[in-house]
């Protein structure tokens, strides 16, 4: 019964928090972005005021274009908007920054408050959560996986530098007619920015999802393709308390994410496709156990709770 009742307690509990996540964060974040305009427009154009005119009008095309792209993704959230978001919002605090000399003390404070907020809104899990169920069919709930720190610590941050750069460097050097260092800036940017939006969009695809039929996990970093765990074959879904390592038995997907880690337990072995690499296919594993590391452990397990269970689960 104590068991019970905390486990309620646990699903109130973050089921409010969800709720003021949702109230708050997310209905900020559009407007943190909007408010761009006020808050990092006037350092952005006294920044620009030394360019000469082709210049400053292809740069200034450029950002409006950028910022317009990334409020729409605020106002119709899809995956592929998340992307664009969270690419947009670090290089415009960098922007911000290097700005800032320019601009002056209050004009270079203020576009750095703003971009940091904007920015830090749009890394929250509760924004993350409502754009990659802005594509969810039906009464699926779409969880996002933790990224790897290891990409965190080099390849995304570098992903995103090429592709910032990708987009800026062919225009701005045509525009001030270095037409040949122009023409190649552009040609090697075009499969460089494709190569690393592909790369950082993915990060986007990788969710848990509760579905009527039980659980599905979609990673293409982990698995070939997302596996679905019939409710009738999951026996509990618990959380692995920080940072105690899965047994031997368990399949670890979380490619060292180890905080909010949660352990699928299944009835029987099921069988999983592990990519490798570009390895055709991927590698053929069985596994009873799974560990995988979602953004948000306890709203994904709060209405886990509140979905029909197989007699004798625990989910």
């Amino acid at each position: 019964m104590q068991k019970v009742r905390k486990t309620t307690v646990g699903s109130i509990r973050a089921t409010v928090r969800a709720f003021w996540e949702a109230l708050l964060l997310v209905r900020l974040q559009p407007a943190a972005w909007a408010s761009l305009v006020i808050t990092g427009g006037p350092a952005a154009a006294a920044a620009l005021d030394s360019w000469s005119t082709s210049p400053r009008a292809v740069a200034s095309i450029i950002l409006w274009a950028a910022w317009g792209a990334a409020l729409l993704a605020s106002f119709a959230p899809r995956p592929v908007g998340l992307t664009a978001l969270r690419v947009a919002a670090p290089v415009a605090v960098v922007l911000a920054l290097a700005a800032e000399p320019a601009a002056g003390p209050v004009k270079g404070l203020l576009a750095v408050a703003g971009t940091a907020v904007a920015a830090v809104l749009a890394f929250t899990p509760a924004v993350g959560y409502r754009f990659v169920n802005g594509a969810a069919y039906g009464d699926e709930r779409r969880y996002p996986l933790r990224v790897p720190p290891a990409l965190l610590l080099g390849p995304v941050p570098l992903a995103v530098v090429l592709m910032a750069a990708g987009v800026l460097a062919g225009p701005l050097l045509l525009a001030d007619q270095r037409y040949v260092p122009g023409v190649v800036a552009a040609v090697v940017a075009v499969p460089l920015v494709r190569s690393a939006g592909r790369s950082v969009y993915s990060l986007s695809q990788r969710w848990a999802v509760l579905v009527p039929a039980g659980i599905v996990l979609k990673d293409p970093l982990t698995l070939v393709d997302p596996v679905l765990f019939p409710r009738d074959r999951i026996a509990s879904l618990r959380p692995l308390p920080f940072p105690t390592a899965p047994a031997d038995d368990v399949l670890d997907l979380r490619l060292g994410a180890a905080a909010g880690s949660l352990v699928l337990e299944l009835t029987d072995e099921a069988q999983l496709f592990r990519a490798r690499g570009r390895l055709r296919g991927g590698e053929s594993v069985k596994a009873r156990r799974i560990a995988f590391s979602p953004r948000q452990p306890d709203v994904l397990l709060a209405e886990a709770a509140t979905r029909k269970k197989p007699r004798g689960s625990v989910l």
